[in-house]
Formats: C-alpha cells, sequence, structure tokens
C-alpha cells in the first residue's frame, strides 16, 4: 500500500524534530505537526527561557561580591519588561531555526492539531487526512494545577515567561526542580519568594546531602522555605469581602470562583493565613497523551497517562512510535532527542537501536546548582557494599569576600569492581562540571582511574581528583 508519507510525527519539540529530520535525511518523506510553537517545551516555555531567566537572577549577587573584591559596582532595579522583551525576541529567533532546519531537511510542516484516526493514518483539524507508514508521537507534557477549590488562582510554569511585572511576593508550591528553580530565580530578581512542599525536603529522589546543603543555600538567600507544609484552603485576595472570609470557619469560605492567577490568600497546614501578590504550582508534569485518538487505536496508556513503549520506543500499535515525556521515561530534553535519533535508526536504517537510559547526567539550575550522574548514595547502598567520598567547603571565591556559601563534592564507589556509582556536586557551574564527569561515569572508570588524573589548581573541582579516604562504607 503507498502511503502520503513515510512518516508522520506529531509534535514539534526537540525529540521530534530530531526524529522528523533524521529520518528526512534517510531519504524518507516526512511531515509534522505542531499545534503550538515550533521547538516545543525546552525551547518556548522550558528550559531555554528559565536558563535566561537564571542568568539574569545573578547578577545582584555577581554585583554584591565585586564590591567585595574591590569593585564601585551598584546594582540597580532589575527591568523585567526589559528583560521579557530580549527574552520573547530570542524565543522567536529560536523557533525560526528549528522551522529552517526543518525546511532545509524537507520536512513537510502543518502548524495545526493532528489525531490519529487509525493505525496508518492521521486527521488534521484543518480537515485534511494524511497516511503514513509510521507515526511517531511526540508532544511532551504539561504542567498540572492541583485538584482544589480556586486552584485557577495560581500560575503554572508555562506561564512566568508571560508576566507583565514581576510580583512583589510569591507562594512557590511543590519541592521539585522546577520548583526550587524558579524560587532562586525569582528570589534573585527582588520577588518576596515563600516556598512550601509537602515532603520532609526538597528534591526528591536526588542524593540527601545534596538536596539538603542546596535547601540550607536556599534559605541563606532569603527563601522562606517550609517543608511538610502545604496548601488548606486559598481564595481571591482582592475579591469583594475577603477580609471577612479570613476568619469564617473553613467550612464557610467561599466556593470555587477563581478563573485566573491573581493575588491570593493561602491557610498552610502550619496554620499561618498569609497574601500573595502570586501563587506559582509546581506540582507535577503530565503527559499530553488526551484528545489524540492513542486509546481509539488500541495504545496502552498507563496510570499516569503515558504512552507505554518498548526499548525501541514502539507502542503496542507496531506503525506507531513515542518519544519523550509523553512516554515518562528520563523527562530530559536530551533524552528525548537521543530518543528520537534511537527511533530513525531503528525504523529508516534498519539499525535496531535501543535507547540507553543508564547514567544520564543532569543539572538542577539552583543557585548553586547540583549536577549528578548514577546512583545516589541511598539507592547504591541498597544495591551492593560501597564507599562514599565526599567534601564540602567554602570556595576561594566567595571566601575570600566573607561570604557563607559552601560546596559538595561526593563520589559513591563500589567495593567490588572500584566503579564510581555516582557523582554529586553542589557549586556554582555544577552543571558545566556534570557533563565531563558524565564521560568518566558512563565509560565505568574507577576510582583509582580519578586517583590517577592530577588535579587542576586551584579550583574547585580538583577535590574530585585528591580525596583519598572514604569519610564512610555502606
Amino acid at each position: 500500500m503507498a502511503f502520503d508519507v513515510d512518516l508522520f510525527v506529531i509534535g514539534g519539540g526537540s525529540g521530534g524534530v530530531r526524529a522528523a529530520r533524521t529520518a528526512a535525511e534517510t531519504g524518507a518523506k516526512v511531515a509534522l505537526a505542531e499545534e503550538s510553537r515550533m521547538g516545543g517545551t525546552c525551547v518556548i516555555r522550558g528550559c531555554v527561557p528559565k536558563k535566561l531567566m537564571v542568568f539574569a537572577s545573578e547578577f545582584r549577587t555577581t554585583s554584591a561580591l565585586a564590591r567585595d573584591y574591590g569593585w564601585s559596582a551598584e546594582t540597580g532595579a532589575f527591568n523585567w519588561r526589559s528583560f521579557r522583551t530580549h527574552l520573547h525576541q530570542e524565543l522567536d529567533r529560536l523557533e525560526g531555526i528549528y522551522r529552517s532546519l526543518l525546511e532545509r531537511s524537507g520536512v513537510t510542516m502543518h502548524d495545526t492539531r493532528a489525531r490519529i484516526t487509525g493505525p496508518n493514518e492521521v486527521s488534521l483539524e484543518t480537515g485534511e487526512t494524511i497516511s503514513a507508514g509510521h507515526i511517531l508521537v511526540a508532544t511532551g507534557g504539561h504542567p498540572v494545577r492541583p485538584d482544589m477549590p480556586n486552584s485557577a488562582l495560581g500560575m503554572v510554569s508555562d506561564d512566568i515567561f508571560n508576566l507583565d511585572e514581576l510580583p512583589e511576593s510569591i507562594l512557590i508550591v511543590g519541592g521539585g526542580y522546577i520548583a526550587c528553580e524558579f524560587a532562586c530565580i525569582l528570589n534573585g530578581l527582588g520577588v518576596k519568594v515563600t516556598q512550601f512542599y509537602r515532603g520532609a525536603q526538597i528534591l526528591r529522589g536526588f542524593d540527601e546531602e545534596a538536596r539538603g546543603l542546596i535547601a540550607e543555600m536556599m534559605r541563606e538567600q532569603g527563601i522562606d522555605l517550609h517543608v511538610g507544609t502545604n496548601i488548606v484552603d486559598m481564595w481571591p485576595a482582592d475579591a469583594p469581602g475577603s477580609a471577612e472570609t479570613m476568619s469564617a470557619p473553613a467550612g464557610e469560605r467561599r466556593p470555587d470562583t477563581a478563573t485566573e492567577p491573581g493575588p491570593v490568600i493561602v491557610k498552610a497546614t502550619n496554620g499561618s493565613e498569609q497574601r500573595f501578590e502570586r501563587l506559582f504550582f509546581a506540582t507535577g508534569r503530565a503527559p499530553n497523551s488526551k484528545g489524540i485518538g492513542l486509546e481509539d487505536v488500541g495504545i496502552t496508556i498507563n496510570r499516569r497517562g503515558a504512552i507505554e513503549v518498548d526499548n525501541f520506543s514502539q507502542t503496542s500499535v507496531p506503525s506507531i512510535y513515542a518519544i519523550g515525556d509523553v512516554t515518562d521515561r528520563i523527562q530530559l530534553t536530551p533524552v528525548a532527542i537521543r530518543e528520537g535519533m534511537a527511533f530513525t535508526e531503528t525504523v529508516f536504517k534498519d539499525n535496531p537501536t535501543a535507547v540507553d537510559h543508564e547514567n544520564v547526567p543532569s543539572a538542577v539550575f539552583t543557585q548553586p546548582e547540583l549536577g549528578t550522574i548514577g546512583l545516589a548514595e541511598e539507592a547504591a547502598r541498597e544495591q551492593e557494599e560501597i564507599e562514599v567520598y565526599c567534601t564540602s567547603f567554602r570556595p576561594m571565591r566567595t571566601a575570600f569576600a566573607g561570604h557563607p556559601h559552601r560546596v559538595l563534592f561526593k563520589l559513591i564507589v563500589s567495593k567490588a569492581t572500584r566503579k564510581v556509582l555516582g557523582c554529586h556536586i553542589v557549586a556554582d557551574a555544577a552543571g558545566e562540571l556534570i557533563q565531563m564527569v558524565g564521560i568518566a561515569v558512563k565509560a565505568g572508570l574507577t576510582k583509582e582511574d580519578f586517583d590517577r588524573t592530577v588535579a587542576v589548581h586551584p579550583t574547585m573541582s580538583e577535590e574530585l581528583v585528591t580525596m583519598r579516604e572514604p569519610v564512610r562504607t555502606a
């Protein structure tokens, strides 16, 4: 049977675009549909704009440090509107690059929503129906609000880049990397930040020592971080009768009346009632799997709404594959890109390639940053006997200025094989450092390989090759 295209990709994010381009380079006829903006979450409303906000937020501290080094440096007020204008211009530029790359690769683009209407058929919102030899779902994910009255009062991460003005105060609810990153960003830009997390410590799933140090540093910078705390009730601060509502019993408070983000009064599990100019929910993300016809063609979806796939990203329907956040494997842009490239190898180059999800380095862009690869100490000691090499100290750059900042360098080592099973760094530029360490850990190098490497002095990272004795074994 002849198809209109060899491959139809649903989703124009990093993974979908890479898969479309690499498939087209093999001579395949490829089409792609994106209902929003080309570039997806990472480029338009995630990694890229967030990192630019990280850069912007660091200048206040840098200026203060410069004064301690003898410079006559004064920090003026941050102009959010000026920054936002430049930010949106940069995102427009990057979207244009994505479109140019697809166009040069010969991929046909459809700026509309697509729905799967058969194992080899896609219907567009424009009314067009296209048959395809293979369909690739790369629709990503989206932030979710909690299911509680007046949750519409809260923003999510997609909203933060489009604010007209920065609020004077904000409550961030959540303890994952998105919550902690934006707490540091907004605090650095001059917003009074309060953060609630219902768990015992932020950054669940990361190494305990690392997450503990980051929590300590966040509080030191002025972030009002409360763990073991959540919202009990919330209502619009500027609605008529709000003052009376504050003192009313919980059962008598107004119903779910909020329709959009705005000033809010929040009652917390710790008994406090506070007014915040803005509320920001960073309480998780969900796969974009609804409303695109997956169940109608028999594709298996798990309880979280993620598409279930095998090691080759193939779904329960042989002609349909899925990559990226919609599969809820590892929600990182470089992983989605690797999955897209593996898909092309498997389907269009006759080279079955399983996606490698082992030892993926990652970074959390808090201040200081967290760079991590491999096993946390807690996970490693459940797996086998280990040695832990760890040091924490005040780095030269800020210690000279009398600042109390500390950094952490930590290696998890197998007693049996001597391989480095994990590395965790809390420091400025930890994201840059962990990329290099990631090569060594991925290659399976041992602690002795690290020890044989001559240190670069004076640097923070020389500690990675100078720690000689374990601080503990488990």
